[in-house]
């Protein structure tokens, strides 16, 4: 087998080495480190390989916390240090912004962190009856695969969650329609855990029962999926409270449906929104903009600071969340929120829209290039918060920013909303000169 010295890591925290003029990314390699590796795709240019031994560690790697990890797809890079992790993620932003944006930042941000374990409060679990392994899977799929991790644990959910994989797994094996429940959908709140379950055909009544069992032993709410995300609704208990979050700093509670889209990490959630805040500096008498606004979780604290804000979402269900919460939070009176497609902004709609003083935009990965591109010499913020979770297209956008709309690139920093992975989130400010 082939032996390799591994030289950095790819965005996707694989380990690069250079093999006779030929790349090699190797999963499971970390910098420094000298491994053997089996290649298990070939390109003329580039090969993809998996580590079977590891002669010389790096200074960066531990031993992974979890028992299924290699195996399962829902981390990886458990077996990095956490604050090597930290650091990976912040070169990848630099590198992104750089090559692909061709911009620098003139301050790089302090990186935000928090706990590394039991940290996720949504997650997607696929569920499946395999006779070979024994029964019904209810967990993340296999690293590059459609197959279901046989998992027992994860240590990235919080632990009365993980403790009921295996108890869930018997429920749901129990089930008259077991192989038509192809998911359940975890969302964790203040004072509720809700598990949402994927139906394909209706539940009998002893499957009724069976659940009402389950929740009220492991003090869970069970909501029944049928068909679309919209369709999700309370099953039992129907007394259960509220799912929330909450923005301390800011007096805030968020009302949202187990369905609908909120930050996995809530700990980091608080610390990114609080930056944010700080960053755009709302004051009273401002105009801000909250561009893909979701139910409100940047809106409602610039408007808890004294600015007028209006929020603007493609979804029309989260945009009368936000109009909810605006009440339950009482910022009616500073706050608008309307439904746009802002993949398909132009000059002439943001014009319509009047001046903003400042902007904050948080896109999904396809970043915002549409609505970045639709500022004009006339009628441009000032202040831009740029909140990311993709590096590739916040650089793609600052490129915009910095080398045509002329703002400065002040400040990037990485947020790291998922440890043990290789997602980035990030966030920068630009500002006119």
């Amino acid at each position: 087998m082939p032996i390799a010295k591994i030289e950095s890591l790819d965005h996707e925290g694989h380990g690069i080495a250079h093999v006779d003029g030929k790349t090699i990314f190797i999963d499971g390699a970390l910098p420094f480190e000298t491994v053997t590796y089996q290649s298990y795709r070939k390109k003329p240019n580039f090969e993809n390989a998996q580590t079977l031994d590891v002669h010389q560690e790096s200074f960066m790697r531990v031993k992974p916390k979890c028992p299924h990890f290699g195996v399962c797809g829902g981390c990886s890079m458990q077996h990095m240090d956490a604050g090597a992790q930290v650091a990976a993620k912040q070169r990848v932003l630099e590198d992104n912004l750089w090559h692909i944006g061709k911009v620098k930042a003139e301050r790089l941000l302090p990186a935000i962190y928090g706990p590394s374990w039991g940290y996720r409060y949504r997650a997607r679990l696929s569920a499946r009856m395999v006779a070979k392994k024994g029964g019904m899977l209810v967990g993340f799929h296999e690293k590059c695969s459609s197959f279901i991790a046989d998992m027992t644990s994860c240590q990235i959910l919080p632990k009365r969650i993980s403790d009921q994989l295996v108890p869930l797994r018997a429920l749901i094996g129990s089930l008259s329609i077991n192989d038509r429940m192809p998911q359940v959908e975890l969302a964790i709140g203040q004072d509720v855990d809700v598990m949402v379950l994927r139906i394909m055909e209706p539940l009998t009544a002893a499957d009724e029962q069976k659940l009402r069992d389950y929740a009220d032993q492991w003090r869970v709410q069970f909501w029944l999926q049928p068909k679309g995300p919209e369709t999700a609704y309370p099953f039992y208990p129907l007394d259960a409270p509220a799912l929330t979050y909450t923005l301390p700093e800011f007096g805030i509670t968020m009302p949202f449906r187990p369905t609908e889209f909120t930050q996995v990490n809530h700990q980091i959630n608080r610390v990114l929104v609080e930056r944010a805040i700080k960053m755009l500096d709302p004051q009273p008498g401002e105009r801000i903009a909250d561009m893909f606004c979701g139910l409100g979780n940047f809106t409602l604290p610039i408007a808890r600071r004294g600015a007028t804000v209006l929020g603007m979402e493609g979804s029309e269900g989260l945009t009368q969340r936000a109009r909810e919460n605006a009440i339950r939070n009482d910022l009616v009176e500073r706050t608008e929120f309307r439904v746009a497609n802002l993949f398909e902004m132009t000059p002439e709609i943001l014009d319509g829209l009047g001046h903003f003083d400042k902007m904050l935009i948080d896109p999904p990965r396809d970043g915002a290039m549409e609505l970045v591109k639709s500022f004009s010499e006339h009628n441009r913020p000032r202040r831009i918060v740029y909140v990311s979770c993709s590096p590739s297209t916040l650089a793609r956008d600052a490129n915009v920013l910095v080398n045509v709309q002329g703002y400065r690139l002040v400040s990037a920093g990485v947020v790291n909303m998922f440890p043990h992975t290789a997602h980035v989130e990030s966030m920068a400010l630009f500002e006119l000169p």
